[in-house]
């Protein structure tokens, strides 16, 4: 099974920016949809976007695009966030996760997930 590791994540003003990295172990990503997953306290698990695994094809959720882009390199076998125009309702945990499905938007659709890493905003 692939391991999946977040890491980036920090206090960050209103308006920065901040790029999180989700690095993979155990088995290739190679085949797998990666996508990104925010989950903030008290709230349900929100879907931030993916990226296919070709890395051809990206899809975000309607709160992040324009603001956010999801890169990777199967080579490296690792997956990026890049995070802009930060606002304080980004606040939340993140987390990387894997999907054999090829256009995954619910976290049921995942397979394996990372542990996740905080990202803050201040107002």
């Amino acid at each position: 099974q692939v391991q999946l590791v977040e890491s980036g994540g920090g206090s960050v003003p209103t308006g920065g920016s901040l790029g999180l990295s989700c690095a993979a172990s155990g088995r290739s990503i190679g085949a797998y949809t990666m996508g990104w997953f925010r989950q903030a306290p008290g709230k349900e698990r929100e879907f931030v976007g993916y990226i296919s695994s070709s890395g051809g094809r990206t899809y975000y959720s309607d709160s992040v695009k324009g603001r956010f882009t999801i890169s990777r390199d199967n080579a490296k076998n690792t997956v990026w966030l890049q995070m802009n125009s930060l606002k304080p309702e980004d606040t939340a945990v993140y987390r990387c996760a894997a999907s054999g499905l090829s256009m995954p938007t619910a976290p049921v659709e995942y397979r394996a997930w990372g542990q996740g890493t905080q990202v803050t905003v201040s107002s």
